[in-house]
């Protein structure tokens, strides 16, 4: 009787990209390493990295039990030799560089560096409701095209 042969689930390789790395897609990178079960690769990058994780965004991630301390502003050049199957756009638009992506979303989502507390974690809970929703449909998707 032959074994079933079991494939191991496909890692799903994400970019967020926003302009300076510092906010908005530190935070939805944080949100798929979090939320993906180790089925996702996530990355993040900007098109003009400030060189820092702004303290807001550690802050407010901090307050749910994730450090954004250890993270730093990265270019796109330092992540763009990798082959993605999605990259996530906030607010970057024609700044954004070529990026190799099976699919592209542009997130609409407001930059909250020069907002207060209780608005940067609205953006926080949008960021990470459309990182959930982002994963499950990308988890259906990679189960249906690769049969895991």
């Amino acid at each position: 009787m032959p074994l079933e042969q079991v494939q191991e689930p496909r890692t799903i390789r994400i970019i967020f990209v926003c302009v300076e790395n510092s906010c908005r897609s530190q935070i939805a990178e944080a949100f798929a390493r979090l939320h993906g079960s180790g089925t996702v690769e996530a990355r993040s990058a900007g098109s003009r990295p400030s060189g820092k994780v702004h303290p807001g965004a550690v802050a407010t991630m901090n307050e749910i039990g994730y450090d954004l301390s250890s993270h730093r502003s990265k270019s796109l050049a330092e992540v763009s030799d990798i082959d993605y199957d999605m990259a996530v756009t906030m607010g970057c638009g024609d700044e954004c560089p070529f990026i190799s992506a099976r699919e592209f979303e542009e997130w609409d989502i407001p930059d909250p560096k020069n907002l207060g507390p209780d608005e940067f974690r609205r953006v926080r809970d949008l960021i990470e409701t459309r990182v959930k929703r982002l994963l499950i449909r990308l988890q259906a998707d990679s189960a249906a095209l690769f049969g895991s």
